[in-house]
Parts: structure tokens; sequence; C-alpha cells
């Protein structure tokens, strides 16, 4: 499953020109000499004591502030020590709530960078979770979460986001995020699902080769000073944990592994990613920390990546105290470190560098890993242009939280909330009374989701008080007079985010006798990590018997599902005219629902995962043949049989498209050959649309058995009603391959049936190749 050449093509250059030469065959990208030159002549002055401190990672220190929003002050005394003691390369961290304000940041990084630059000469890598916008400074553009972007399938959308939050994150005196995530959520369990860009390896391949140029420019080696560092996360297998739960053990085979997990993070380092983080739990019984193969092998070695490995938080100290496979700290630092780390973020203690240097001493670090690790650290800090200038001036950026970034975040929230369901319910008409109902009707805090001015998002409410939460902008959409607002259920401030108050639905379902139309808004509380650990996906009981009151009432209701993963409401669903999927659209997810329940906009996103139906029946889209169970139906029915509620790629409009005459430019191939797909699309509808076409493979006979079905392509295009336009679609044959039963890249001969909406087409490959490489170049 392999689209990589072309999206990395404008990131290859020649192998020679580079003097390294992978296991692959081929750079993941080429470095820049002159970056090298001053890295091996910094390293080269550098006492051991000042490599050890570039390789730690801590928390930016503090004296503390008062209450919320309170002044922050950087605590000098630690300061002196972290760098002028133990020469630390990196600071992590938002300090206060709510976040700085850029203004704010200047002075924090001012203060940072003059110390380091004082003491060492070599600037401080400062980074900051920005994971849908600019998350960790005040008044900064939030975007979707990456869900949404993906529900998106709009690549341009996913670059224009990753480009303004970079722009926004540099005014703020940041050169590096912590983002984007590549975890596949092939798990709807999982409490991180909406931080990455759903459960298909091309879509979060296709989607991390848009975020990672929009994030750093198009020159890796020269990062411009509008741009950031990315840290591509979490390397890799975390959204596929047994338990469904964070931080917890993964057994994913060594096919899937390499074909599927693997192929997000070759994208981005192919596009030039310049950082990746490490998965904090572990895959087949070996902690991902500690794993070798992985992250020295597989990212180092087979692919010529000449960028820095950092931890997750306190990941080292897991491999000690929770996982139990280390003796002590000491011994996990070595296990660490020589499987690849390059960075530590520890991020409290110092004791990293000193139990490092004695591994050093005694032998069992080597120092060439050492030198390796703290060469690829430097080199990023030359590629941000670091040593330059290690301070932006806040004068520079005065598009800060603009009217153009606040629009564009708009358009994506727009794009990505997805129609499920609708019998003309929607759009509302003009002059009906609604009643907005449900504990999601007035927050800013589910609209956000986690990552959001706080680590669980929190204090949303608080911080993102100037933007609209639905109610308040259905009042401003549909007036004042036509919305009444009786949640019924409401979460209960400061205590779990699914904890829920005691229930008030007599007093909605009283409302509803007022209403014309009834519009529930549920889902989820916003939650981060392991706090939003669950036992059930079921929707809460208090929700689920909400909406079943309502229902008897007769009047017609429209579900609002906002939710970081997808919560079973099978029992609801049919009660529901309608039914939106609008995830975690950001801040101004309020204003897109009021916009698309107008018809003032039009649904164009598509679901991003498979929603399930049953507590026991999670499934993701390329499932086996083995796996099915019952008759799914719909327009995306491609004679599955798998029990969901609906799936992958499913997504409805406000107008109805047709496709035709699919075509292919050679219906036999070999590896290695270009096969260019052509397919009609005509808008048959009375309003003008936007149709993501998405592409799929199934490999009718292999020597593994082949998923039913696989994304290879898409693209998503504008039409006016009565407009037909020819949607052009390509892809390389070796996209079509899979990793066999000997863990080797294979395309065999036989047919491939491609479908495009209602249209299939069967292409025949003729001959059988298999790989020597380890990654299809």
């Amino acid at each position: 499953m392999r689209n990589l050449q072309i999206l990395a093509a404008s990131a290859l250059f020649l192998i020679t020109a580079c003097g390294r030469k992978p296991a692959s065959g081929k750079l993941a990208w080429c470095g820049d000499k002159e970056t090298d030159r001053k890295v091996e002549s910094t390293l080269k002055r550098m006492t051991l004591d000042e490599k050890l401190g570039q390789m730690l990672q801590l928390e930016l220190p503090k004296v503390g502030h008062t209450g919320f929003g309170g002044k922050f002050i950087v605590d000098d005394d630690k300061l002196d020590e972290i760098i002028g003691k133990y020469k630390v390369g990196s600071l992590l961290n938002t300090p206060q709530s709510p976040p700085p304000t850029p203004e704010e940041w200047a002075a924090i990084v001012e203060k940072v960078q003059a110390k380091s630059m004082e003491v060492l000469g070599i600037p401080c890598l400062m980074g900051l979770d920005q994971n849908h916008g600019t998350t960790y400074t005040s008044g900064g553009t939030i975007f979707p979460q990456n869900i949404n972007m993906a529900a998106t399938f709009n690549r341009q959308a996913v670059h224009d986001a990753a480009e303004i939050t970079a722009y926004e994150t540099r005014a703020s005196n940041i050169p590096w995020t912590f983002c984007p995530t590549l975890d596949l959520s092939r798990d709807q369990r999982w409490p991180r699902c909406w931080e990455n860009f759903g459960e298909d390896a091309y879509l979060n391949a296709a989607m991390a080769a848009a975020a990672v140029p929009g994030f750093q420019g198009e020159d890796p080696n020269n990062v411009d000073d509008r741009h950031i560092a990315v840290s591509l996360k979490h390397f890799m297998g975390y959204g596929v944990p047994v338990s469904g739960k964070d931080r917890t053990p993964a057994v994913i085979s060594p096919l899937e592994l390499r074909e599927k997990h693997f192929a997000p993070y070759l994208a981005g380092i192919r596009k030039g990613a310049l950082t990746i983080m490490v998965n904090s739990g572990m895959i087949n019984g070996v902690m991902t920390h500690a794993n070798r193969q992985l992250l020295t092998g597989w990212l180092k070695e087979e692919t010529g990546w000449d960028g820095m490995i950092v931890t997750d938080w306190a990941d080292i100290d897991n491999l000690w105290k929770r996982d139990r496979t280390a003796a002590d700290k000491k011994e996990a630092i070595k296990l660490a470190v020589n499987a690849g780390i390059d960075m530590s973020m520890d991020p409290y203690s110092t004791d990293f560098i000193d139990l490092l240097k004695e591994l050093v001493e005694e032998g069992e670090v080597p120092m060439s890993r050492i030198d390796d690790a703290v060469r690829r650290i430097l080199r990023v800090k030359y590629r941000l242009g670091l040593f330059d200038k290690p301070v932006m001036d806040r004068a520079d950026y005065p598009d800060f939280a603009s009217e153009q970034h606040l629009q564009t975040a708009l358009n994506a929230a727009i794009e990505s909330m997805v129609l499920l369901k609708n019998d003309g319910t929607l759009p509302l008409k003009k002059g009906q009374k609604i009643l907005l109902t449900g504990p999601n009707a007035n927050s800013m805090r589910c609209l956000d989701g986690g990552w959001t001015y706080s680590w669980q998002g929190d204090i949303a409410d608080r911080c993102a008080a100037s933007y609209n939460t639905i109610y308040e902008a259905f009042v401003n959409k549909f007036g004042s007079e036509n919305v009444i607002l009786e949640q019924g259920v409401r979460y209960t401030r400061g205590a779990t985010f699914e904890a829920e108050a005691k229930p008030e639905i007599e007093k909605a379902v009283a409302a509803a006798g007022k209403a014309d139309v009834i519009v529930a808004c549920i889902g989820e509380n916003s939650y981060c990590e392991t706090p939003g650990n669950i036992s059930d996906l079921t929707l809460s009981r208090n929700q689920l018997d909400l909406v079943k009151a309502l229902a008897a009432t007769g009047k017609p209701i429209v579900l609002v599902l906002n939710e970081g993963r997808p919560r079973i409401i099978a029992d609801i669903e049919p009660l529901a005219n309608a039914v939106t999927d609008i995830m975690l659209p950001g801040n101004s997810g309020g204003d897109a629902l009021a916009e698309l329940f107008a018809g003032d906009a039009n649904f164009s996103g598509r679901l991003p995962y498979t929603y399930p139906k049953e507590v026991h029946s999670l499934i993701t889209y390329d499932y086996k043949p083995c796996q099915e169970v019952d008759k799914m139906s719909g327009a995306y029915d491609y004679d599955a049989v798998v029990s969901v509620q609906w799936p992958f790629g499913q997504g409805k409009s406000y107008t109805t498209f047709k496709y035709s005459n699919l075509t292919v430019s050679a219906s036999d191939f070999k590896a290695g050959d270009m096969l260019t797909f052509t397919v009609d699309v005509t808008n048959t509808g009375s309003m003008e649309g936007k149709e993501s076409v998405l592409l799929f493979s199934s490999d009718l006979v292999a020597s593994v058995s082949p998923d039913v079905r696989r994304l290879r392509q898409f693209d998503k295009v504008g039409i006016k009603p009565g407009e037909t336009k020819t949607v052009q679609l390509v892809i390389s044959a070796n996209d079509l391959a899979f990793v066999g039963a000997d863990g080797k890249w294979t395309l065999e001969e036989g047919d491939f049936l491609i479908q495009a909406g209602t249209e299939t087409v069967t292409i025949h490959c003729n001959e059988t190749n298999v790989w020597k490489t380890p990654n299809i170049d």
C-alpha cells in the first residue's frame, strides 16, 4: 500500500549528492553540506557535559503565577542551574493558564535564549504541543482537530492549517511543535483517536505529506522564520492497544507494522520531517523506546534519515518504573539511548545527564552514539536558523490571528463536518422554532477538545469566550426568537470528563412543545490521553434517555455528534431524522454548523474512520474476507458484509453526484508503471457542492489473505449544479504491492478491482515482483 512516490517526489534528491546510502537504496531526503560542516565544527568544540546537556529536554522552569490569567515568572535561579550547570539544550510546555500571549512568550524566550547563547553559544530548542492550530498561545488561530482535517479529504486544507500554525507559533518565538500525530486510529475505543488522521494508512500518509511542508516550508535544510520544525508522533503502532486504553500494549503483525503503520512516517520523513517522537507503549512485548530495530534500523539506517528522535513525556522512566524492562533509571537510559533515542523529554530531573555520563565513562554507551545524537540535535537547530536568529520580533508577524487565518479555520470546519443521514429535515427552514438540547449545545470545551489552551482542554470556555458555542452561533444565524436552549443533560464541572449532573430531561421535553424541530447536541466532553480511557463505547445513558424522551414528542430530531471518537448510538439512530458528525471542529465549529444547518454552506466531509454499531464488533474498513458478518447498505456498498453504523468514507450532501466513465490508462501493468484513472462526476442536484472522489482497490487473489479494499488515491472537487467534471487520479503500480509472509514487499500477478463511487474497472498485473529493499522507492 504505497503512493509515496507521488507524495514525496518534491523531497527526493540524488543519492550521490548526499553521500549517505540507506538500506532501502533511496534517501529520505538529502542534507546540506554547509549545515553538516557547521554541525561538525560546533560538535568538535563541545565538552562531554555540553553534549549530554543537549540530549535532555526539561519543562520550562517557573516561580509560579497567581491563579487563572496570572503572570508567569521565569525562575532565574533554576534557569541558571539547568543551562549554566547542566547545559540543557531544550525546554518545553506552556507555563500558565491561559497560555502566554505572543508578547509574553517573547519575554520568556528572550531570557532563555540569552542565557543559552551566553553559556553555550548554542540556542535552546523550545517546543510546544500546537496540535490543532496555535493552541498554546493565547489569541491564536484554532483549527479543527486532525480527525476533522482528515474528514475534509482536502490536502490543501491540511497544508494551509499547518502553515498558519507555523507562522503563529514562530510569532510566539517557538520554533518546534510536537505534531502532526500519525498514529492510525484503528481501535475506536482509544482516547486519542481525534488527534490523528483516521484509521487508514494512505490517508494518514497523504495528510503527513501535506502537513510537513506546511509546517516546515519546502526546504527542510533551511527552515525560514515563518515556519517551524515538526515532530511526527507517536512512532509507531500507538493507536491499536489491545485493551483500547492509552499507553497499553499493542500486538501488531510484522506485515501490518511495515505495510500500514510505518507508511505515514515514511511519507513524513520523505517530505523532510526534522524530528520524530516515540510511542509511549509497547509493540509485541518490546517497549518502543528501547526498540533498536525500529528506532535505528527502520527509521535511520533503512531510510538514511538524519533527523532527531525525542521521547514522549518521561518515557525513559517508564521503562523501569512501569514496564519493568530495566532495573533502574540508569539501565533504562542505556537501553533507550543505545536503541536510538537522541533526546529525552525527562522532563523534571537532570539526573538523566549524570547517569548518562556514568554510562559513557563505563563504556556502556559508546561515545559514537552520543556524537550521533548530538549531531542530529544540532542539525535541527542549524536548519531552523536558531544560531543566527534565536529570537523573533513580534512586529514581523502582523497576520497573527488575522481575519484571513480565522476564515481559513472556519472553512476547514465547514468541510470537515459529515452528514450521515438526512430525510429532508436539513437544511432547517426559515422561521422554524429550534430546540437546542444536549450537554454539548453550549460549550466551547466540547467543540475544541483536548490540547486546547491546556492539556485536557478544560479551560476552553474561558479562553475562547469570544467565539461562539453552537447555541450562540444558532442565535446569531436564526435569531434569538427562534432558538430555545434547554439542555436536559449537562456535564459536571471539575469532575472526570464523563461525569454528568443529575439530568433534567423533563425540562427539555416541555421545551420541545414550543419547537418545530429538535437539535440534540450529544457526545463527549473534552479529554486527552489516559484520562480519556473508557470501558464502554456506548453513549452515556442520560444522553440516550434524553433523545428517546424527545423522540416520543413526535417532533423531528437532528443528532449532532460532537465527540473525539465514535460513540455507539445504535439505539437512537433510528429515531433521528438527520445525523451529523462534527467531531471536534475547534473555535469556529459553532459558526460552521450554523452555516451548514441554514443551507448557506454544503456538507462535504466524509468519515475518516468506520463508525461502529456494536460494542463488540469493532472493525476497520480494510478488514479480511473472513471477518464478514452481515450485509452493509448505502452508497458505499461494495459487497461488504460487516456490521457497522456507517462505513469509512461515508458522507452525504445537500446535492447529489453521479459517477460515470471510469477508465484507466493501461488495463495491464507491471511494477514501476504509472496508472492514470479518470472518472466523470456530475452534480445532478440543485446546489453547488464539493465531492471527495475516493479511489479504492481490491486485490482479488493473493498469497496473503488480502484486505477487502484499500484507499489508494483521492481528490476533492467543487461542482456546480448540472456540471460534469472529469477527475484524474494517478497511482503507481507499486502502490498495489503488499508485504508478504516473508516480510518482503510483493506485487503479484493477477487481477485488481478498482472502484470510484459506483463505478468499477478491472486491471491485471502481468508479472510478480518481489522487492529486495525494506521500503519501496
